[in-house]
Parts: C-alpha cells; sequence; structure tokens
C-alpha cells in the first residue's frame, strides 16, 4: 500500500527542513550565548563597576541576584513551555533579558544595577532552559546529541570569553557595553525565531498554573541561594540569619512536596523522580555541578597569588580546561548521533574528572605552568563527556510533552549543586586560609597586621620581601589544593551511580499526542516524522499556514 509518486518533492523536503533547522540552530546558540556570557562578563568588571557607582558593599549581588532569579525561572520556564507551547514563551524571555539589559545599562546608582542584573535573570534562566528544549522540539534524540555538543562549546566558550570581554570592555569602552551588546544580538535571537521557528502549541489549551508550587519553590531556591552564598563569608555558618535561610529552605521544600502531591499541573511532578535514569542522571549532575563550579571557582585567585601573573593571564591560563570541553563536547555529541550509545560517556568522563581533582590536589608553588594548564585541560575533557550527555538521557527518558519539565527540573539541580560547589569549596578555602595566615605569617617589617589580610592583592604580594610573600604564597597553596582532593569520593559515588543507568535507544523519531481540541482548532501536529490528519484524513495545516510535510522530522 505504499505508493512512490510523491517522491520528488519528498526529496526536497529534507534539504528545506535542514537549512531551517540550522538557522534555528543559529538562533538558539544566540540565545544560550547571552545567557552563559552573562553569568560571567562582571567577573573582571565588577572592581570598576562598584567603584563607579559607589556601592563595593553590595558587590556581591550584581552576580547573586542574576543567579537567583534564573534559577528560580527554570522550572516556570520548563513547565510553562509544555503547557503552552515553547516559541511565545522563547520569545517573551528574550525581551525580559533584553529589558534588564538596559536597566543595567542605565544604571547610575548600585541598586539600578542590582535591579537590571535581576530583571536580566528572570529572562536569562530561560535563553538557557528554552534553548534545549526546543531542540527536542524538531530534533529526534538520535540527531540531538551532535546538536547538544555544540551548545556544550558554547557554554565553555563563554566561560573564558566572558571574563576576557568583561576585562576589554572595562579598559576600553566602557563597562556599560556589557549590556548594550545584548541589545543587537537578542533582537538578531527574536528575528530568528519569528521566522524560523514553527513548533506546535502546547499539549493543553486551557492549562492550570501551578501557582502555590511556584511560590514555595521560589521561596526555597532564594533561601537556598542565599544561605549558601553569604554562610561562611557575610554571615557564620552557625548565625541566626543562616539558620533562618537553612530552616526556610527546609521548610518550604517541605510544603513544595506535599503541594506538588494534589496540584493537577505540578510545576515539578514527583513521578518524575520514579524514572531511574532521570534520578540517576540529574544527581550526577548535580554532582558535576559542585565539582566543576568548586573548581574553577577560585581557581583564577589561586593562580593570581601563587603564580603572581595578574587577571587577564589568571583567565588566559583557563583556557586549556575550556577548549578541551568545547572540542570534547562537541565530538562526544557527534559520536552519540552516529553509534547510538552514550552511556560510556559520562561514565568515562567523571572518571576522567576525579582523576583531574586528584592531580590538582597535588600542585605545590613550585609546579610548572604548563602542568598546572594539563591538569585543567584534563578537567575539561571529562566536563565535556558529561554536562550535554546528562540532558539528553533525561530528555530520551520523557514523552515530548514532558521534555521541558524534566530539562528544567535536571537544569534546575545542576544549578544548585554549582551554587553548593562554590558556597562550600569557598567557605573550606576562606577558613582554611585565615588559620594558615595567622599562623604562618612573621611578624617582621613588611608583613601585614591581621587587619590588613583582607586587602592582600596579587600585586601587593608580588612586591613583598620574600620572608612575607612565600608564607602568603603557601598558605593560598595549602588552603585550596586539599580541598580538591576532598571532592574526589564525591565525584567517584557519580561514576558508580552512572554505571547503573538503563541504556534506552534513542528516539529516531518525534512522537507527539494528538489533542482532540487541537484536531479542532487545525493546530500543526508531527507524530514520529509523519503528517497529522484529522478524522476526515486530511492534513492538519499548522498555525503559520506551512504545509505540513515540510515539517517531516
Amino acid at each position: 500500500m505504499t505508493s512512490n509518486a510523491p517522491q520528488p518533492p519528498a526529496q526536497a523536503a529534507p534539504d528545506v527542513d535542514k537549512r531551517s533547522i540550522l538557522l534555528v540552530f543559529a538562533g538558539l546558540l544566540v540565545a544560550m550565548l547571552l545567557a552563559s556570557l552573562d553569568q560571567t562578563i562582571f567577573s573582571t568588571a565588577l572592581p570598576t563597576i562598584v567603584g563607579e557607582l559607589n556601592g563595593v558593599e553590595h558587590m556581591l549581588w550584581v552576580t547573586t541576584s542574576y543567579i537567583l532569579a534564573a534559577t528560580i525561572m527554570l522550572p516556570i520556564y520548563g513547565k510553562l513551555g509544555d503547557l503552552i507551547g515553547r516559541k511565545g514563551l522563547f520569545i517573551f524571555a528574550i525581551s525580559i533579558f533584553l529589558v534588564g539589559s538596559v536597566i543595567g545599562g542605565l544604571s547610575q546608582n548600585m541598586t539600578e544595577l542590582i535591579i537590571g542584573r535581576a530583571v536580566q535573570g528572570l529572562g536569562g534562566g530561560g535563553l538557557m532552559l528554552l534553548s534545549q528544549a526546543i531542540i527536542a522540539d524538531v530534533i529526534p534524540a538520535r540527531q540531538r546529541g551532535k546538536y547538544m555538543g555544540v551548545m556544550g562549546g558554547v557554554f565553555a566558550l563563554s566561560s573564558v570569553a566572558g571574563p576576557l570581554l568583561g576585562g576589554w570592555f572595562t579598559e576600553s569602552i566602557g563597562w556599560r557595553w556589557a549590556f548594550w551588546m545584548n541589545l543587537p544580538l537578542g533582537a538578531l535571537a527574536i528575528l530568528a525565531a519569528v521566522l524560523f521557528l514553527h513548533l506546535p502549541k502546547g499539549t493543553n489549551s486551557k492549562p492550570r498554573i501551578d501557582v502555590a508550587g511556584m511560590g514555595l519553590l521560589a521561596i526555597a531556591t532564594t533561601c537556598l541561594v542565599l544561605f549558601t552564598t553569604w554562610g561562611g563569608t557575610q554571615y557564620a555558618w552557625d548565625s541566626m540569619q543562616i539558620i533562618a535561610l537553612i530552616a526556610g529552605t527546609v521548610v518550604a521544600g517541605v510544603l513544595f512536596v506535599l503541594v506538588e502531591r494534589r496540584a493537577a499541573e505540578p510545576i515539578m511532578p514527583l513521578h518524575l523522580f520514579k524514572d531511574r535514569n532521570f534520578n540517576l542522571a540529574t544527581l550526577a549532575g548535580l554532582i558535576t555541578g559542585v565539582a566543576m563550579f568548586g573548581a574553577i571557582g577560585y581557581l583564577p585567585t589561586y593562580l593570581q597569588m601563587v603564580t603572581g601573573v595578574n587577571a587577564t593571564l589568571a583567565g588566559f591560563m583557563m583556557i586549556p580546561m575550556m577548549a578541551a570541553l568545547l572540542v570534547t563536547s562537541i565530538v562526544s555529541g557527534i559520536l552519540v548521533s552516529r553509534t547510538g550509545r552514550y552511556k560510556w560517556l559520562p561514565i568515562t568522563g567523571t572518571t576522567i574528572v576525579a582523576g583531574a581533582l586528584a592531580l590538582l590536589s597535588t600542585m605545590t608553588p613550585d609546579t610548572p605552568v604548563w602542568i598546572l594548564c594539563s591538569y585543567l585541560a584534563l578537567m575539561g575533557l571529562g566536563l565535556g563527556m558529561t554536562m550535554q550527555i546528562f540532558i539528553l538521557i533525561v530528555q530520551n527518558s520523557f514523552p515530548i510533552a514532558q521534555v521541558g519539565t524534566a530539562t528544567a527540573g535536571n537544569n534546575f539541580f545542576r544549578q544548585v549543586g554549582a551554587s553548593l560547589g562554590s558556597a562550600i569549596v569557598g567557605s573550606l578555602f576562606v577558613s582554611r586560609l585565615t588559620t594558615l595566615l595567622a599562623e604562618r605569617l612573621p611578624q617582621a617589617p613588611g608583613a601585614p597586621s591581621s587587619g590588613g589580610l583582607n586587602s592582600l592583592t596579587p600585586s601587593l604580594v608580588k612586591d613583598m620581601p620574600d620572608a612575607v610573600r612565600m608564607p602568603i604564597i603557601s598558605s593560598y597553596n595549602d588552603a585550596l589544593v586539599p580541598v580538591f582532593l576532598y571532592m574526589v569520593p564525591l565525584v567517584l559515588i557519580a561514576v558508580v551511580l552512572l554505571c547503573f543507568l538503563v541504556e534506552k535507544p534513542l528516539a529516531t523519531r518525534i512522537e507527539r499526542d494528538i489533542l482532540p481540541e487541537s484536531i479542532a482548532e487545525g493546530e500543526l501536529l508531527i507524530t514520529g516524522g509523519r503528517e497529522a490528519v484529522g478524522p476526515d484524513g486530511a492534513p492538519i495545516a499548522d498555525d503559520g499556514g506551512a504545509p505540513a510535510a515540510r515539517r517531516t522530522l
């Protein structure tokens, strides 16, 4: 009953589809670049910004406000995308991000700057999450690996380009261009979405929004991010502020679980946690986030204080790690698409990460720079084999109607891991450093007083006499490198967990549910690369009037 009559149009369609997908993918990459750059671009510009706006005491909030807002919005964008469709939500997220960029670019004081960064985060959380979910809408899982690999490469690129770009803006045309550059790039991403992104609408024409769940998750996330950010730095771990934030996290978390059990459309459905692969990939992703952000968060400081390089050179010394991450992320994605096998990649990658952390724990002030950079490259090699594969595993475990929610859940817990990693490593590092400096610094001419220890800078230390400089350098080294060793058993736990993954075959088609209301309204529905038809057998047209045959995946 198969006819070869329509063969010529069928041969022409894939070319159009491939070209359209590449244009959509380019727009998604721009959106991801915007979101990931803004997590790092202000790291080198902050000293100048807070100096101009007279707000050194609020420096932490320039970064925290963005991360907090983005983390809160991840599950919200994921669920709403599944319910109402992702195209309009994606354009909305970019627009909100651009509004925040304008507020930040025009800010005249720290309050306005922090508000701008928070508004950016409200949109930025959607840029990253929806880009990953939209790929699942248009690319079957078997072919998705190579696209996800490139997305992982963009994240790696921005991790290096962000600080370097922020430093260049600050020293040349001004730090406000870190905001203004977003406007043309954001406009380009919106244009690509409007012209080339043709997606089916959501799974529910009249969705019931889980307002209570969203509110409780926002409270729990806020308390979690704040106590991991402030604990051991702005407030002592046993202070009332931190204890209250920990209690708020626990109480809001418990109430959130109770609400989700009864919600009609839960923002983070509890049935996600019944899937073995989701649990294992998400937990391994959280551990990887702890290791990655815990390691790289303080390495630039270590490099400056121990090797004596300036901030720019310290940024360049991180390039081997990000270059290795970029290459292996792309190569691993291509391998998955060609072979359909993926379980071995995260197992191998996390093992390599554990080995790299063990090597980093052997560093001394006399370790040659090229050896240190090789350790960083090894870590990047391992990370590139894990990050995007975790997302692919999660997306392959659920139907397309739930892929946004599942992707958001995975990203949410990885972001939590990043926050925990930075906080835990920072707390251990600072407490050990304070103790070691107090023990080792001689009370001799040229040695800073106890109050002056907070004012140590790389240039200041570099000009000190050896009797003072060497104890400071050894203190920084001995305060940080043991922390890397502490993380090795944690990463090895992730290796063991990943051994229990079930390597489900990667889907070669995109299966969608045909909803009665969708058929009645004449919406486009694609089922496994086949044209959807109504009760009368006639093809169902999409919302833009494009022929359904051109949407075959």
